[in-house]
């Protein structure tokens, strides 16, 4: 199984992002996937520390997708640093693949260009192929 943990802050962008993820994932069989969703990127590594603390070796590796875009305050500085430091530490403690995809956006253009439909851009679609590589 592989679990995605999904931001639902940014919702357009990172359903595009799951959905460019889903794809890959499809495209090699893989049909067993657990999305968890979490209001927004600064919660997604407590998700994941919550998934590898509960795993009884069902999750094969775990897939973050969000989304943070800047805007007028240093806001976006913090949680990008935030978000990015911890989901590393997490990943260097883990047993198991975590996959970083969580834009972090200097404008809304940059976001809805690397989540659109075009596979080759989105990086949902590069998240979902770097797991199986990770996995195999």
């Amino acid at each position: 199984m592989i679990t995605i943990v999904k931001s639902n802050f940014n919702q357009k962008v990172v359903n595009g992002l799951l959905d460019g993820c889903i794809i890959a994932l499809k495209e090699h069989e893989i049909n067993n996937i657990n999305i968890i969703e979490v209001p927004g990127a600064f919660e997604i590594p407590y998700s994941i520390k919550n998934i590898l603390s509960n795993n009884k070796n069902s999750t094969q590796a775990i897939i973050t997708l969000g989304c943070v875009i800047k805007g007028e305050t240093d806001h976006y500085s913090f949680i990008s640093q935030a978000v990015t430091n911890s989901v590393m530490d997490l990943t260097l403690t883990s047993k198991i693949p975590i996959l970083f995809g969580v834009l972090t956006c200097q404008n809304a253009q940059l976001a809805f260009d690397r989540s659109g439909s075009d596979m080759k851009k989105n990086k949902g679609y590069e998240v979902g192929q770097a797991a199986i590589k990770m996995i195999n």
